[in-house]
């Protein structure tokens, strides 16, 4: 059933695994202990840092794969994205497994994304296991939106460190875990005139307060009905930003709200400015760090609500304003 913006399942996608592979800088941060996978170094012995964000998404799924102890056969569709130009990594990922492949993009919402229509092309009996996941790489996200890293440009202080990562969840029909997808609210595009290609949470906070908002009155909830709401990748700032625009809308999003951009990193201890960002940033705090806290029990009921800058390095130099959007998804033990 879907209400103005927001599917409810009927019978709640069950997530039944996850598995993360996280780079170096994201291992000395504060969720390291909760990362399948750390790299050592984030060239993974490759030509280039393209080849290796996509031998950290073969890896990461055929982590899944095995762990789970399935074939390529038992899945019935990948759905996965990242910022690369056409997502090559994914495109080149996927050229490694028979699996059916949809190729997803909405800049570093995506996971959030796939997790709605993974759930949804099972809640209406078309697939029974799908695989969503995405990645992202500092390195290639530098050369992708802003300048080569042998420029030595200096970075400002509203700016962010993209996550080099790549994780991925199972979804399935079968009732293999008590962790579920309840509902999807789907994004809008929202453009509130933001121009710095370097200030993206300002760009993403209204984004995320246009799903946020329209999530509690689909549902006819409020804040505290959530253990925990976080976002995608506002960062500091942008995460500040969204609690004042949430607030005027009348709802406070309290001490249950954080942004898994502030989660990845020790601001003070890392120098990552405000916080983490990229494809791979609300992907890497949800399965490792979230979903072990929903399986522990500690908690029952996530509003998770990746967001992203729909944005390019040309659009940026034609001097065009960022739009983005946000995808809220209601994850609970049940």
């Amino acid at each position: 059933m879907m209400k103005n913006r927001t599917i409810f399942f009927q019978k709640p996608v069950c997530i039944a695994e996850t598995a993360t592979i996280a780079g170096p800088k994201e291992g000395e941060g504060p969720l390291r202990n909760y990362f399948h996978n750390i790299l050592s170094n984030d060239i993974l012995g490759q030509k280039s840092f393209e080849r290796a964000e996509i031998k950290m998404h073969i890896y990461v799924i055929k982590n899944l794969l095995n762990r789970m102890r399935l074939t390529e056969d038992d899945i019935d569709c990948v759905f996965c994205g990242d910022l690369l130009d056409e997502i090559i990594g994914c495109n080149y990922t996927m050229r490694e497994f028979d699996i059916p492949f949809m190729g997803l993009y909405n800049a570093c919402a995506t996971f959030g994304e796939a997790l709605i229509i993974g759930s949804t092309m099972i809640n209406a009996g078309y697939m029974k296991k799908v695989i969503c996941s995405t990645t992202s790489h500092f390195s290639t996200a530098e050369r992708q939106y802003r300048y080569p890293l042998e420029l030595g440009s200096q970075r400002t202080p509203l700016s962010q460190w993209t996550v080099t990562g790549a994780g991925c969840s199972l979804l399935t029909a079968d009732d293999t875990s008590r962790i579920k997808i309840v509902a999807g609210t789907l994004g809008r595009v929202v453009d509130y005139g933001v121009a710095d290609a370097n200030d993206m949470g300002a760009a993403m906070a209204p984004a995320a307060m246009d799903t946020i908002v329209a999530h509690f009155k689909d549902t006819g909830r409020n804040p505290d009905y959530y253990d925990l709401i976080v976002t995608g990748d506002l960062g500091h700032s942008g995460s500040r930003i969204l609690q004042k625009l949430v607030k005027d809308k009348g709802y406070d999003l309290g001490d249950n709200y954080t942004d898994c951009g502030i989660l990845i990193y020790n601001r003070e201890g890392q120098d990552v400015m405000q916080g983490g960002s990229g494809a791979c940033c609300c992907n890497l705090v949800f399965n490792s760090y979230i979903y072990s806290q929903l399986k522990r029990g500690k908690l029952k009921k996530v509003l998770f609500i990746p967001t992203g800058a729909l944005v390019s390095k040309v659009s940026s130099l034609q001097g065009e304003t960022i739009p983005a959007i946000a995808h809220a998804v209601d994850i609970e033990v049940l």
